[in-house]
């Protein structure tokens, strides 16, 4: 019995920095919503991510991934269009922040990948968005 308990103690000692690495490698992310057919960002949102991004520590050493999404209405070449407009919006408020921001890659999906059903006003609205993904580089 007590042998059992100390092999979970030592397997669970050794879980701990585990999971911290684990942690240390979820990608952070925040999204911007938009109004159908809008690419503009209000600048209650623009502070909302500025605010974000100086809580991250060593901001540096994040790859930033900007993917863009749009709900179904118009055509696809329209929210295709709609999807890099968005992109550029955020990529323009990333590169106003006061930290030097490199390693940032773009994704435009338009409608092609929702993440939420466009059968409904809420899911086509929480299509509207962009989500800024920051990813931990390896040193």
């Amino acid at each position: 019995m007590i042998r059992s308990l100390a092999i979970l103690v030592i397997c669970f000692a050794f879980a701990i920095p585990a999971q911290a690495q684990e942690d240390d490698q979820k990608p952070l992310i925040k999204s911007i919503y938009f109004g159908g057919g809008s690419y503009r960002i209000s600048e209650d949102q623009a502070q909302d991510l500025y605010d974000w991004l100086d809580e991250i520590e060593n901001i540096h050493m994040y790859q930033i991934i900007i993917k863009s999404h749009t709900d179904n209405i118009g055509s696809k070449s329209f929210n295709q269009y709609l999807s890099e407009m968005r992109s550029e919006s955020a990529l323009r408020l990333l590169k106003q922040f006061p930290t030097t921001l490199s390693n940032i890659s773009i994704s435009d999906y338009g409608e092609q990948t929702p993440d939420f059903e466009n059968n409904s006003w809420e899911g086509k609205q929480r299509n509207r968005r962009v989500d800024i993904i920051l990813l931990k580089v390896n040193s």
